[in-house]
């Protein structure tokens, strides 16, 4: 079955309104095609649909931050309370870079912090006190990728949104990938959820609920992207970071493994993972909530990136594992072949 044949499949059932999808080699796509709507009785999806990312937003500040260890201006062994004062003398104070790119930092993760934190200073505030997992492992942590958004501000000296573009989507050409949509943009992004904290179907501002509360910039969630800009980006990285970052940096980015995490990527996982059954163990990627995605395999020069307002209009489905898994398997199939 083909990838576009699997993805319709999937919108027949209404596990989305819409979806947009293009997979190919550093040359360029092989297959790329959208469907389906904006919203459940919106306008047709567009080669010039806005996606919320969701946490692809991490990899890409993720990159910025490589771009930062690379130019001497912030290392991997950097401390939290090098770069934030208000974290000197917590308990955080010494967790590193590192540990918060490889979710390492024992910060805890998938808390939803905009309950009782109605402003970004609440939330910071909260943050800070957040008590650490007492036992080291790998979990998952958007609130770890709040406070490396803040070192990377710092540590560059610039606001978060514009050192991702001046670093990241800016080199590559990504002319509409980039947080805080303005708002004749928005009717052109797909809806996602009825979300009921808002009260009302969210489309063109960040569906992350903490990420709205801090501004709609954050290091684990808040940027939005066409197809054919992160079209654009899977290929560079299929080139080694062309344009972003050297090669050799982007190999440390992507072969430093940790419990199945690389520096903001995730590592390929043969059984259930979300990359499917065919990539090799070099290939590496990153989820986000709203039922996008971006894999990459160097070793077959192979990237996807599949975007989806899976969330909409309620983020009960869980179909999109298997949908991801059969799209990837069908599409390296059909870019390999």
């Amino acid at each position: 079955m083909t990838a576009g044949r699997i993805l319709a499949r999937a919108h027949d059932k209404g596990e989305f309104s819409g979806a947009a999808w293009a997979y190919g080699t550093s040359a360029g796509p092989v297959g790329r095609d959208t469907l389906g709507t904006l919203s459940r009785d919106g306008a047709p999806v567009g080669d010039d649909t806005l996606w919320d990312l969701a946490s692809v937003t991490k990899p890409i500040v993720g990159l910025a931050v490589m771009a930062l260890v690379e130019s001497g201006e912030l290392t991997l062994d950097d401390t939290v309370e090098s770069w934030l004062p208000d974290y000197a003398g917590t308990d955080k104070a010494g967790i590193t870079v590192h540990e918060l790119l490889t979710h390492t930092s024992r910060i805890p993760g998938r808390q939803p912090l905009y309950r009782h934190c109605p402003t970004r200073r609440d939330l910071l505030d909260t943050l800070v006190r957040l008590p650490l997992r007492e036992r080291p492992g790998v979990e998952y942590s958007s609130q770890g990728f709040m406070i490396l958004g803040m070192i990377a501000e710092s540590a560059a000296g610039v606001p978060l949104d514009r050192l991702v573009r001046e670093r990241v989507t800016a080199p590559l050409g990504l002319d509409e990938t980039r947080f805080l949509l303005p708002e004749h943009d928005r009717a052109r992004a797909a809806a996602t959820e009825d979300c009921p904290w808002r009260g009302r179907i969210v489309q063109g501002t960040v569906h992350d609920e903490n990420a709205e509360v801090l501004g709609g910039v954050a290091g684990h969630a808040g940027m939005f992207g066409t197809l054919d800009d992160l079209s654009k980006l899977g290929q560079a990285l299929c080139r080694g970071g062309d344009g972003v970052v050297a090669p050799h940096t982007l190999a440390v980015m992507t072969g430093t493994r940790t419990g199945g995490r690389a520096l903001a990527w995730k590592g390929h996982e043969p059984r259930l993972g979300s990359g499917g059954d065919l990539l090799t163990p070099s290939a590496y990627g990153h989820d986000g909530f709203t039922g996008t995605s971006l894999w990459v395999d160097p070793e077959l020069d192979f990237y996807a990136v599949l975007l989806t307002n899976r969330v909409h209009p309620s983020r009960d489905s869980n179909g999109i594992a298997r949908i991801r898994r059969t799209f990837h398997n069908a599409a390296v199939t059909r870019t390999l072949s």
